[in-house]
């Protein structure tokens, strides 16, 4: 029988290349079906048009942005990792290897979004001509666009992190360890972007929704998407590059290092006779999650609103398991007889996991189950029961998740060491494509629903996107759910590698330096919320007083006479978000560096230590309590307590307005803090000295 561990690396890196142009291929393929739809009338295509215009033009000044950072940033690397300060000071030059390796991360992340957006902008239209028809034509379509930014992140992820690797072996004629180290730029490239992406994206799209439904829905007392509201094309576009081109880019992140970091683990742990296996393992491992993921989504198929979301759990649960099995044979076939079942063990604790921190998200944040209908008859005494109860519900449904991922380390340690703790997280998002398609449909429904909405298409239409926009919101938290999950497994490895490159052994909490640099640490998230929410907050005023100020000025504008001027709006959120996403972008890369030289190497370890628990566990429950409050809201629109314009509706309507930050901008950001974090000390690590310069 033929023995994958006889493959070398180079030949590895071959046929990763190849299976992710396969990828990109099939997303191509999808987005081609997708344009061969129709875009429905006249006015759908002129609304669709503003919409893309607007998400356009917000990831033009963005990347524009994220440009200047990226060419900053790389002189940085060049000049103190490539380089050094000894060769500095002797006039010596390295090769720019980690500096390229972070340019090649940054770039595939941006285009993985840009390729997302296009997708989504183009089906938005198309979904909502296609639910004039029926529910299961629609879903088809959206569904569609969420797999071509699946396969679009899946696909570039692994082409350019495997180029980059045989570049660096052939080219760079490294040896795997050096390699290895250059590598990280590419993580580091892709966390940078997926920063700010997420963060710019969030405040874009949260403060357009808070603003039009704040004026729009409690003020004027007009229907959500109302054409009336100037702010609506301002909130579709926020759906793209927010829910769409932010999460593909922390996804994409959240891919890379994991895979980077089982290498990393890998390599250290590797034994005498075992050559790369360890290390080529992961590569494949990603490969087989790609093909079940593709697998899976065949199965995605509803006619009725009460079968869209058990079709969509339906392929998730069958890309899950088809993965399983191919990794079991992966495991038999490449590595050494006494490792490969306590391994693979590992690889299905981490999945596992995964899939049941998805379960338990969906259990707190779908109005199929009772949580969210508690917290929607909690709207009968108003607002302020809304927000307590979805804060309540938040913080109580991050218990269960945080037991399963301590029962899946604990597993992975026992049988398979800290590489089992590794490869977990591998295995927790080796079905990305499959997440993604699920995740990323979400806002092409909501963009679908708007367009319906203003172009006044039956509303037997609206029903039908409503309903795949609320199955949208469940598997967008239960996307969060699995970042979250992989980010603590992946930190951990991650951890280990910042402690081996710092050449410290542990972390002693007992030392003061230490123990400050945890509360810093633990802080920090806090810190990093504040600026995000303020954020969103600050910018919706702004739209606030725009759309109040056109409700005044133009004439015949409420009476559905005269239009608005949404270009305005779209130009204030975008200003808003390109001006706020810079500080907490920079708090996330700057403060592990200060740290570091302040206090030493192994006070940043405890830095990194309290950024992780306390990202995790706030992070977790803001996603949920803002999916709680948003589907509370559906629930009721439904017809249930009221339905629309009772004072039911109008409560959970403040709670969703609440909620909208909580798990569109600052929850799902946190998650990207703390990788981002750990990111910059294992690439920093050799700048530090044991005490710092306060010791």
């Amino acid at each position: 029988m033929f023995a994958l561990s006889t493959l070398s690396l180079i030949v590895v890196l071959q046929i990763v290349i190849v299976g992710a142009a396969a990828a990109l291929a099939l997303a191509g393929v999808f987005q081609f079906v997708i344009g061969r739809e129709s875009p429905g009338n006249q006015k759908m295509q002129a609304i669709a048009a503003k919409i893309r215009a607007g998400a356009m033009a917000f990831l033009g000044r963005e990347y524009r942005l994220i440009g200047i950072f990226i060419v900053i940033a790389a002189a940085l690397l060049f000049v103190f990792l490539d380089t050094g300060f000894a060769n500095m000071r002797a006039g010596l030059w390295g090769e720019p290897w980690t500096a390229m390796s972070f340019v090649a991360g940054a770039v595939c992340s941006l285009l993985a979004g840009f390729i997302g957006m296009r997708s989504a902008t183009a089906a938005n239209v198309r979904t909502a001509s296609a639910a004039q028809k029926g529910l299961a034509g629609a879903l088809r379509i959206a569904f569609l666009s969420g797999a071509t930014m699946g396969l679009a992140v899946v696909g570039l992820a692994l082409l350019g992190f495997a180029g980059v690797l045989l570049v660096l072996l052939t080219e760079g004629g490294m040896s795997l360890p050096a390699a290895m180290e250059a590598a990280t730029g590419f993580t580091f490239g892709a966390s940078s972007v997926a920063m700010f992406a997420r963060v710019g994206g969030g405040i874009y799209t949260k403060a357009a929704d808070v603003g039009g439904d704040l004026v729009g829905k409690i003020e004027a007392g007009i229907p959500e998407d109302d054409p009336r509201n100037p702010a609506v094309i301002a909130d579709n576009v926020g759906d793209n590059v927010g829910d769409v081109a932010g999460m593909g880019a922390d996804l994409f992140e959240s891919y890379v290092g994991a895979i980077l970091a089982t290498m990393i683990v890998g390599l250290s742990v590797s034994i005498e006779g075992e050559g790369d296996a360890l290390v080529i393992y992961p590569l494949l491992l990603a490969l087989v999650g790609a093909v079940a993921s593709v697998l899976g989504m065949l199965v995605v198929r509803a006619s009725t609103p009460k079968k869209v979301q058990p079709a969509l759990k339906s392929g998730m649960l069958l890309a899950s398991a088809l993965f399983l099995v191919g990794a079991f044979f992966l495991s038999q076939a490449m590595l050494p007889a006494e490792r490969a079942m306590g391994i693979f063990i590992g690889v299905a604790a981490g999945l596992l996991a995964g899939v049941a921190i998805g379960l338990l998200t969906e259990y707190y944040t779908s109005h199929s189950y009772r949580p969210v209908r508690s917290l929607a008859d909690a709207s009968k005494t108003g607002p302020a029961t809304v927000l307590i109860e979805g804060l309540a519900l938040g913080y109580l449904s991050v218990a269960l998740p945080i037991l399963c991922i301590g029962v899946a380390i604990a597993v992975a340690y026992v049988f398979a060491g800290m590489y089992g703790i590794a490869v977990g997280s591998v295995g927790m998002l080796a079905t990305l494509a499959m997440v993604l398609a699920i995740d990323a449909f979400g806002p092409v429904a909501d963009n679908a629903g708007g367009i319906a909405e203003m172009s006044h298409l039956p509303s037997q239409v609206r029903d039908r996107t409503d309903a795949l926009d609320a199955a949208g919101n469940t598997t967008a938290a239960i996307g969060k759910g699995f970042a979250f999950g992989m980010g603590g497994l992946m930190c951990l490895a991650l951890f280990t590698a910042y402690k081996e490159k710092a050449g410290i052994v542990s972390v002693d909490v007992t030392n003061p330096p230490v123990l400050i640099a945890v509360l810093l640490g633990a802080m920090i998230p806090f810190l990093f919320s504040s600026l995000t929410m303020r954020a969103v907050g600050r910018a919706a005023m702004a739209i606030i007083e725009e759309v109040r100020r056109q409700f005044r000025q133009i004439k015949g504008l409420m009476e559905g006479k005269a239009e608005g001027d949404p270009a305005r709006c779209v130009a204030i959120a975008t200003d808003a978000a390109i001006r706020e996403m810079v500080a907490p972008g920079l708090l996330a890369v700057c403060s592990p560096i200060v740290v570091g030289l302040l206090l030493g190497k192994e006070a940043l370890g405890g830095l990194l230590v309290g950024t992780l628990a306390s990202s995790i566990l706030l992070g977790m429950s803001m996603a949920n309590s803002g999916g709680a409050w948003d589907n509370a809201k559906k629930y009721i629109e439904q017809g249930h307590l009221g339905g629309k314009k009772s004072d039911c509706h109008k409560a959970a309507v403040v709670g969703d307005t609440v909620g909208d930050p909580f798990k569109d901008t600052s929850g799902p950001s946190l998650n990207i803090l703390i990788k981002l974090m750990t990111i910059v000390a294992v690439l920093t690590a050799g700048l530090y000295s044991v005490g710092g310069i306060l010791g």
